[in-house]
């Protein structure tokens, strides 16, 4: 199966060679010279430069200012295709080996002089385009309030950072399903914190739109999420225990979805279409959906699951469908009970299903397995997974492995 990738083949390896290279030369520019730095600034009072394992810091004498920018790069090699295929037709085209620099992110932290108030910014370098503009107001754990665009605290696997999965990429539940980046305004907290009814709720009215747009006159968007914490700790919007926590942490979330726009999905790209649908009109389609999900981690095992349904209604033409996917997936670091394995090995395998049932969708399924070798937990891992996916629809079905190897730094 043929690449979307309309770069001719020299660029397609050139760009990724020269990024390597620059990731390379940083990493250990940074290595080399970060305790020279982090010294010589040490002790005049001023603003401070610091390195550690998260990266850099630049401070104010006593933190109320604080600037963390982080590039990460994602290198990734695939055989015979990369992205997931969503029809019979496309499973069964021949495809190629390829080799290209995924994402190349620039992300900056800022703590904007008050303990409470903190902005995020994240650019995809390639385009470029902006992900990521918020701010945050949080004096305490049971209020806060967050406006900007980003990705709505909706479902787990996409609020996961994509450098902080356990596989190369997310599951195929993800396309049809997630609300992806939009712009608005959410309120969230926590209560009973420490107790069995410790819950964090998330509630927020956003345009609608997905990234780059707000609002073009329809209704808008409206979500809440109700997750419990059983074990009264929060798990953090990150896959796998590599803390190899010694207390189990789970959590039980619902969430709620409802939308009125041009558009029946979102992407990182911004706002489109499902298979089977076009761009309409304002206030065209209406979406109305919702998600359980489970997520449970302890002494190296992880454990995610995500059930979705969505329902899609023409306003205009008339007519309704549904649809529905889950995945599920579970991880372990062998090490902790085997001590012949290496400490930075992790095993992780996932299952996911997408029912479409609205015009030309395709019912899918994957089965991946995936390898991880940790450098620096998340911020410098080898990833190299393996999935069988299967397509039926109108013109029949097939099935075919795919093969991905990633490297994915920060620094």
């Amino acid at each position: 199966m043929h690449s979307n990738n309309d770069q001719t083949s020299k660029e397609r390896w050139l760009r990724p060679r020269h990024w390597l290279a620059a990731a390379l030369i940083s990493t250990a520019a940074t290595t080399v010279a970060a305790p020279a730095l982090a010294q010589s600034s040490d002790g005049d009072g001023g603003w401070q430069l610091e390195h550690n394992d998260e990266g850099w810091w630049i401070h104010s004498p006593q933190r109320a200012w604080e600037f963390h920018p982080q590039m990460r790069l994602q290198f990734r090699e695939t055989h015979p295709f990369d992205d997931d295929p969503r029809s019979s037709a496309a499973l069964s085209a021949p495809g190629e080996t390829e080799f290209d620099l995924h994402r190349a992110r620039f992300k900056l932290d800022v703590q904007l002089g008050l303990p409470w108030l903190s902005l995020y910014s994240e650019t995809e370098m390639q385009g470029p385009r902006q992900l990521d503009f918020r701010i945050t107001a949080q004096s305490s754990d049971r209020l806060g309030l967050r406006v900007g665009q980003w990705k709505p605290e909706y479902n787990r696997e996409r609020r996961d950072s994509s450098g902080e999965q356990q596989f190369v990429e997310r599951s195929i539940v993800t396309r049809p399903f997630t609300l992806d980046r939009q712009q608005g305004a959410m309120v969230f907290g926590r209560v009973g914190k420490g107790t069995r009814a410790d819950f964090s709720l998330w509630a927020g009215i956003f345009g609608g739109e997905g990234r780059g747009h707000f609002n073009d006159g329809g209704r808008g968007l409206g979500m809440a999420r109700v997750q419990w914490n059983p074990n009264g700790r929060v798990l953090a919007f990150e896959q796998g225990d590599l803390e190899r926590r010694e207390l189990p942490t789970g959590s039980v979330a619902m969430a709620f979805a409802d939308n009125r726009s041009r558009y029946t999905r979102f992407s990182s790209s911004g706002a489109g279409a499902l298979d089977g649908y076009s761009i309409g009109q304002v206030d065209q389609y209406a979406l109305r959906q919702w998600v359980f999900e489970t997520a449970f981690r302890w002494r190296g095992f992880s454990w995610q699951q995500e059930y979705h349904h969505k329902q899609v209604e023409d306003r205009i033409n008339g007519g309704s469908h549904s649809l529905h996917g889950a995945y599920a997936q579970a991880g372990y670091f062998p090490s902790q009970r085997w001590p012949a394995f290496p400490e930075p090995l992790e095993l992780a395998l996932r299952v996911a299903h997408v029912d479409g049932n609205v015009p030309q969708q395709s019912e899918q399924s994957e089965l991946t397995a995936v390898g991880n070798w940790y450098f620096n937990n998340h911020r410098n891992k080898l990833t190299l997974d393996s999935s069988l996916l299967e397509v039926r629809d109108d013109a029949g079905s097939g099935h075919d492995v795919r093969v991905r190897l990633q490297w994915d730094v920060s620094f």
